[in-house]
């Protein structure tokens, strides 16, 4: 199957079976290696893109329920980590093994994107990708740090 994608701002055409995963068309077609494979039921979030916009889990789409449309993987936050999520990740020193971090960052700037001052009940209920190292307490600082570092870059 053809599909013809918008994969962070660039149009892109794959031939692949459409029941393949996002996921495999984004790590081994595309080459586009910093979305992770984690469970590959759409539990961990380690493969979390955006579509459209909204975080999604990209393990569990077949390539056929996403054609023609919007994506944007952790490679299009900003070509050189100046993203606020990234830079806060960064300062903070969220990662131990980092491997779901990409998820992480993923979903935070979904969130900050809609709630440019989110609480830590927000932060609570949005980031609920799993982190096997419980960097938690720090993702969360870094979620405030990024809406800060925002907020500063508005002005």
């Amino acid at each position: 199957m053809s599909v013809t994608l918008k994969i962070n701002g660039k149009s892109t055409t794959v031939d692949v079976p459409s029941d393949m995963p996002l996921l495999w068309v984004l790590r081994d077609v595309l080459n586009l290696k910093g979305t992770k494979f984690g469970c590959g039921i759409a539990q961990c979030g380690a493969c979390t893109v955006h579509l459209k916009g909204v975080p999604v889990r990209s393990c569990s789409l077949p390539i056929s329920s996403v054609a023609g449309q919007e994506i944007t993987t952790i490679e299009g936050l900003s070509k050189d980590g100046t993203h606020p999520v990234q830079r806060a990740w960064e300062e903070i020193d969220v990662p131990q093994c980092g491997y779901c971090q990409a998820g992480q960052l993923m979903v935070a700037a979904a969130l900050l994107a809609n709630k440019k001052k989110p609480t830590d009940a927000d932060i609570d209920a949005s980031m609920v990708n799993i982190c096997r190292c419980g960097t938690y307490n720090r993702i969360r600082a870094a979620v405030h740090r990024a809406a800060t570092l925002s907020a500063g870059a508005a002005k």
